[in-house]
């Protein structure tokens, strides 16, 4: 029993034994190299530079009173469409007291010349009527009392001016009133009823009461770097698409290449612009989006194309490996534009040919 039990053990052991052996001599041997097979087709191949910016009005101005005042009233918020000369804001004036000092003084002597005036020609019409006075003495003395009369008017309307913005006679322009200067949408109203607010003037550019722009003329303003720079050209068409509107992309044709560089994140960048086509779908297309714009420096259309992958780069030559059966012959090409991700070959590989890519891995 003992014998017959010991020879199964030696058979185990001498079976796992081979059995370690022939899986060791497996694994040592080589496996054959497998590979990608990729054929050559026919494609259009550009190379594109994407350039960074943002949408903007060509044209967004600000509204600023003509006066220093506090607003009362805002007929208009951000987001409405105005018209030209349309009142955007009415202003209560906070009149300067020296002025307003200066312009009350003025009236009273304007009244205190219209009396002693209409004292003189009382007189002389007195006179006149008993033919005492030339008929000339009595014109000097109405036309007197006529400037007399316009100058205690312009006299009150400098003082109602001063003190309430507005006069009796220049009601319809009255400076208390803030409007439009053009027709378009309001992007932003930076001031609340309440606000003091202050006229432009050499020491300071004003109060914005309004920032207005035009939004169906639109332009796209970016940098390129100086590498891609020298392919572009005024009237190139190119790309436009929004991050925050996705899939969604439009035209611009590029009117604008600065010819002065800007140095930004140590490399010299180019300003370039482009005008805006705005689609007419109802998308809204808001002022300050960040853009991308696609411009295409160079294409080759309908071309026989690989992918860079499958090419091999030996000096300034360039080599892909046809499939001829079951093995792949080496043989020289040449290339030409490629995009990052497919390449143009201008000989040696037709449409329809197979060549050798990327080996297989396993797993």
């Amino acid at each position: 029993m003992k014998k017959v039990t010991s020879k199964i053990i030696l058979a185990i052991v001498a079976l796992l034994v081979i059995g370690t052996f022939v899986f060791l001599y497996k694994n040592s041997k080589k496996k054959p190299i497998e590979y990608e097979d990729l054929t050559a087709f026919i494609t259009d191949i550009r190379r594109t530079a994407v350039v960074n910016g943002q949408i903007t009005p060509r044209n967004e101005v600000n509204i600023k009173p003509q006066i220093n005042g506090i607003i009362a009233e805002l007929y208009k918020e951000a987001g409405q469409e105005v018209q030209e000369n349309e009142v955007i804001a009415k202003l209560k004036v906070i009149p300067e007291m020296s002025s307003l000092s200066s312009a009350q003084s003025r009236v009273r002597l304007a009244e205190l010349n219209l009396e002693q005036e209409q004292t003189n020609f009382n007189r002389e019409k007195q006179l006149y009527d008993q033919h005492l006075v030339s008929a000339e003495e009595y014109d000097k003395a109405r036309q007197s009392l006529d400037q007399a009369k316009e100058e205690r008017s312009a006299a009150q309307d400098a003082l109602e001016v001063i003190r309430d913005g507005v006069s009796k006679s220049n009601a319809k322009s009255s400076s208390t009133l803030v409007r439009s200067t053009i027709t378009g949408l309001i992007l932003d109203v930076p001031v609340k009823v309440g606000n003091s607010v202050i006229q432009a003037n050499t020491m300071n550019d004003g109060t914005t009461v309004a920032t207005i722009a035009n939004m169906s003329d639109l332009i796209f303003d970016g940098n390129i770097d100086e590498v891609e720079v020298g392919n572009l050209r005024e009237g190139m068409e190119i790309t436009i698409r929004i991050g925050a509107l996705q899939n969604y992309s439009f035209d611009a044709v590029l009117e604008y290449i600065s010819p002065k560089a800007v140095e930004k994140n140590g490399a010299k960048q180019f300003e370039i612009k482009a005008a805006v086509k705005v689609p007419d779908d109802g998308t809204m297309i808001r002022s300050g989006y960040s853009a991308n714009a696609e411009v295409a420096l160079d294409e080759a259309l309908q071309v026989v194309a690989l992918p860079e992958s499958a090419i091999e780069f030996d000096g300034d030559k360039t080599y892909v490996y046809v499939k001829n059966g079951e093995s792949y012959d080496k043989k020289e090409v040449e290339v030409g534009l490629g995009d990052g991700v497919n390449i143009e070959i201008k000989s040696g590989v037709s449409e329809g040919d197979v060549v050798r890519g990327n080996q297989k891995i396993d797993g």
